[in-house]
């Protein structure tokens, strides 16, 4: 055998190199990738890392910047200290427990707890998990940019043990115990308002407080957080008992909780012909990919909530898709060169398939003052067939 490299061998780390999947790869834990993930029971392994057990969530629409990971801490067990260059958003899908951060002033802040709590650990601190209960395991969430971060740098001593310090990404001390400021920017024509929520733990996503977003849809509500002055973004939004949000469709790597209530989202790309379907309830996470149509779907007798997760913050919009959300263009009409399919736009399959859902599970629709519902169930949905219906842009895309 020649002990002469071969062209390819001598290639090989000179040639389409992505230094986040090399790090992932070192990890030795479960890379799952899919649509959509169930975080309560995907698997996981021993993370040496962590010392604690993890998998990464590799969703298909994750994009360039962003991506997912789970840590698992074992009852009674603990993380240990780390710190990354990488921001990150922490939901609790699981368990409870605790966090310590050590801050670049020398504090410390140790905050409790449990699940569908949201946190984000200002950069470069270091942290530590703690799972307070002896006999559940806890599981978070951590939608990061590390991709981007690792990508850029392709330099982990960096990314993982740099010194440097972020004083201003600290934040008040009460914004580790769940306390924040309101923020109200008035944004597009002068009418629609911005709530944000600037903070660096929601302990509940349940009962916080959110505001109407009535152009997201039929008593749609929402507020968009800044967490720990990151440029990464985070909303929760809320959809009222027998209604649905209006679809639309936005840049990569939007990570989709799902926090309370039940139902499902569909997902379609323009001139496609059939839906792709995701159930959810709490504990489910899908990513909608780049550009695809989606929309979201409570089934429930009860109010259904999500959060989302993703690159570019109404404070650092980072990319220039993002600043034209936080413009107010992500709830602009597609036929006005927006981004959103209004409800009497919207192809008729959409609004019947819904109705069959909530005839299942005995809710009544709040939607008859929208939709001629008695002509959309005398529908022969056999005959109904073709590409999904998207109107037409007749504006630039935004």
């Amino acid at each position: 055998m020649s002990d002469t490299p071969t062209p390819q061998e001598q290639l090989d780390g000179r040639y389409l190199v992505e230094p986040y999947l090399d790090w992932v790869a070192k990890q030795n834990i479960p890379v799952h990738q899919d649509f959509g993930f169930d975080l309560l029971a995907v698997e996981t392994k021993d993370w040496a890392w962590y010392d604690a057990k993890g998998c990464f969530n590799h969703a298909h629409g994750r994009g360039d910047f962003m991506a997912n990971y789970l840590i698992e801490v074992l009852p009674g067990k603990k993380t240990r200290p780390v710190k990354h260059l990488y921001e990150a958003f922490f939901m609790v899908q699981s368990g409870f427990g605790s966090t310590t951060v050590w801050l670049p002033t020398g504090d410390k802040h140790t905050f409790e707890w449990g699940p569908k709590a949201l946190f984000a650990i200002p950069l470069n601190c270091e942290y530590q998990i703690f799972n307070s209960s002896g006999k559940e395991s806890a599981r978070i969430s951590v939608t990061h940019d590390a991709p981007l971060t690792l990508n850029l740098y392709h330099n982990e001593d960096f990314v993982f043990n740099n010194p440097c310090k972020f004083p201003e990404r600290a934040g008040a001390a009460n914004q580790f115990q769940g306390e924040g400021e309101h923020l109200e920017v008035v944004r597009g024509d002068g009418k629609a308002k911005l709530n944000l929520w600037e903070t660096n733990f929601v302990p509940d996503l349940t009962g916080f407080k959110l505001y109407d977003l009535g152009e997201r849809g039929k008593g749609s509500k929402n507020v968009s957080f800044v967490l720990a002055d990151s440029t990464m973004h985070s909303h929760t939004s809320e959809i009222p008992i027998g209604r649905y949000k209006k679809a639309h469709r936005h840049a990569a790597g939007t990570h989709v909780h799902a926090v309370s209530g039940e139902g499902y989202s569909l997902l379609w790309y323009e001139g496609d012909e059939k839906f792709t379907e995701i159930p959810w309830r709490h504990g489910i996470m899908y990513v909608p990919p780049f550009w695809m149509f989606h929309q979201h779907f409570n089934t429930c007798a009860d109010t259904a909530r999500y959060v989302a997760c993703s690159m570019g913050s109404r404070r650092y919009p980072f990319i220039s898709l993002r600043k034209r959300s936080a413009e107010g263009f992500g709830s602009l009409s597609i036929q006005q060169g927006g981004r959103q399919v209004e409800y009497e736009d919207q192809d008729p399959r959409i609004h019947r398939k819904w109705l069959d859902a909530i005839d299942k599970t005995g809710v009544k629709s709040d939607m008859a003052d929208i939709f001629d519902e008695p002509k959309i169930r005398s529908l022969d949905m056999s005959k109904i067939s073709g590409p999904i219906y998207t109107p037409q842009s007749i504006g630039p895309a935004v």
